[in-house]
């Protein structure tokens, strides 16, 4: 495998806050919202200390949630026992994996960690699946590639409550799933490892994680499920901050979010006006209800509650509470002793709101780092894109207009001379024209204006008209550009977001998770380009 580094903007859709928290840190909006750069080289000297008796505790739920450790794993655990530090992401428990950024952020964390154990700061990495999260359509389907066109698989038979999806167990229609996938893939390996751990009566994150530690057990990946009681134990004090100091966390937060408005950015969670923190699950049915907070009152469904009241059921049940996402990250990291979080594009947006609740709560902040992005490049599509002469930024479009930007390019020379000299006597004259009018009357030039838009509209007209042309002629460049843009961008979309990770595990060796891990240095802040 071989790579090349593109800047973030070749990709489509990204956010404005996303590409200049990579180009412009100097900006002091990102330096009052991150706990450092993340081009930072000392990253791996803050991680934060633990007393004796938390780590302890910490690597003993670890234990019981990595079952059957391979050697790696087992050498992390030891590791964090003797008092490494942890780099950490997370992500949704999708079905089989989930897309196939879900690898990227969990090869990036291994590579952190290993260049931190390197220089001589011992780091292991842990993934926090999002466990505790209520959207179970994020989780119950998934894409894979067919010769035409994206497949779409979903679990159709799962009941829809506002439970943690963590919970959620596999139904018998998985079954049938696990077979419609392993005949979609024409079996590999990987299908083995779905038959193994997507089975009836399973959790869904049971499944995930148990899959996620198989793909990378020669790296010890280890899986932290934080809706397990003992992890709530040990994260107890952020709760309690989040009741007790829950006016002022929650106006700083609101301010936050507005001086991201206001200096041109998003604010990627919105808070109301009687939002809180935390959710609260129902003791009977499971159910995770928002808790409101207005004016020291607390309502959680149809039940209401005093400061003092949920107090007491956080001593008591900590398990039923859960930190929103602007809170999750400060709870994980009372936790963990995280030097560095993995996360997207939408995670980092959180973690500019987060910044606030760091300093109340913990008093110091976690560095965040962008997880790998990259496209993957099959022989094939490689081979296709090199004849016609394209980049890897040419397949992110529909495949129509890449059609006929091949019908173009494949215009006898003659043709494009003629569309070439007609286009620019066109340009010289109207321009021409155009500022004669406007010398004369400002209403004229705009009249005139609009007339000459209509031309060149004309004159591209006929542009396309010869390009598609050719492309009719040649029906290979049709099926090459939907070759193309099925594999780069289907259906409009981010390959790292739109196919699962096992497509590309089940095309490729037994290396294939490792050299993701060698590909997600830091070398490349931007976008790669991977050839398989």
């Amino acid at each position: 495998m071989r790579s090349e580094c593109y800047p973030i903007t070749v990709l489509p859709g990204v956010s404005r806050l996303f590409r200049e928290y990579l180009a412009h840190w100097e900006n002091p909006i990102f330096s009052e919202s991150f706990g450092g750069h993340p081009l930072d080289t000392a990253w791996h000297q803050k991680a934060p200390t633990l007393t004796p008796e938390h780590r302890a505790r910490l690597v003993s739920l670890l234990e019981a949630q990595n079952p059957d450790p391979s050697p790696a794993a087992r050498k992390h655990l030891d590791m964090l026992r003797d008092g490494a530090g942890v780099v950490v992401s997370g992500q949704q428990v999708g079905i089989f994996g989930g897309p196939l950024f879900t690898l990227f952020k969990a090869a990036t964390a291994i590579r952190r960690a290993q260049e931190a154990t390197e220089a001589g700061h011992p780091h292991v990495p842990i993934f926090w699946p999002a466990t505790e999260d209520h959207d179970l359509d994020e989780v119950n389907q998934v894409e894979l590639l067919s010769k035409s066109a994206p497949e779409h698989l979903k679990l159709t038979t799962l009941e829809h409550r506002a439970i943690a999806v963590g919970k959620v167990t596999l139904p018998e229609e998985i079954t049938a799933l696990v077979d419609q996938v392993t005949d979609l893939l024409a079996w590999a390996p990987i299908t083995e490892s779905l038959k193994r751990h997507y089975v009836p009566g399973k959790t869904l994150s049971d499944a995930f994680t148990g899959l996620l530690r198989e793909i990378f057990a020669a790296e010890g990946l280890l899986t932290l499920d934080a809706a397990e009681r003992g992890y709530h134990e040990l994260g107890a004090p952020v709760l309690l901050a989040a009741l007790e100091q829950a006016a002022q966390l929650e106006a700083s937060v609101r301010a936050r979010s507005q001086a991201l408005v206001d200096a041109g950015y998003h604010a990627q969670v919105l808070l109301p006006d009687d939002g809180s923190l935390l959710f609260l699950f129902d003791e009977q049915t499971g159910q995770r209800h928002p808790l409101r907070h207005k004016d020291g009152a607390w309502k959680a469904g149809h039940a209401t509650y005093t400061t003092e009241d949920l107090k007491s059921l956080l001593a008591v049940s900590p398990e039923r509470f859960s930190p929103n996402a602007l809170l999750r990250p400060v709870f994980q990291d009372q936790i963990l002793p995280t030097s560095a979080y993995i996360g997207g594009p939408a995670e980092i947006a959180y973690f500019a709101q987060s910044g606030v609740l760091y300093d109340a709560i913990l008093g110091r902040r976690t560095v965040i780092m962008p997880r790998m992005s990259a496209t993957l490049i099959e022989p094939a599509i490689e081979k296709v894109m090199a004849q016609h002469e394209l980049s890897l930024g040419d397949g992110f479009t529909r495949a129509e207009d890449l059609a006929l930007r091949l019908g173009a390019r494949a215009m006898p020379i003659e043709g494009k001379k003629k569309l070439q000299a007609a286009g620019n006597a066109l340009d010289r004259e109207l321009d021409a024209l155009l500022g004669w009018m406007k010398s004369v009357d400002a209403e004229l030039a705009r009249s005139g204006e609009v007339s000459a838009s209509k031309m060149r509209y004309q004159m591209n007209r006929l542009r396309r008209m010869s390009a598609r042309f050719e492309q009719q002629k040649n029906d290979s460049l049709r099926k090459h550009a939907d070759a193309i843009t099925l594999n780069l961008y289907p259906e409009g979309h981010v390959q790292e977001r739109a196919i699962a990770g096992i497509w590309y595990l089940a095309r490729t060796g037994d290396d294939f998770p490792s050299e993701l891990v060698r590909h997600a240095g830091q070398e490349c802040t931007g976008h790669k380009a991977i050839y398989l």
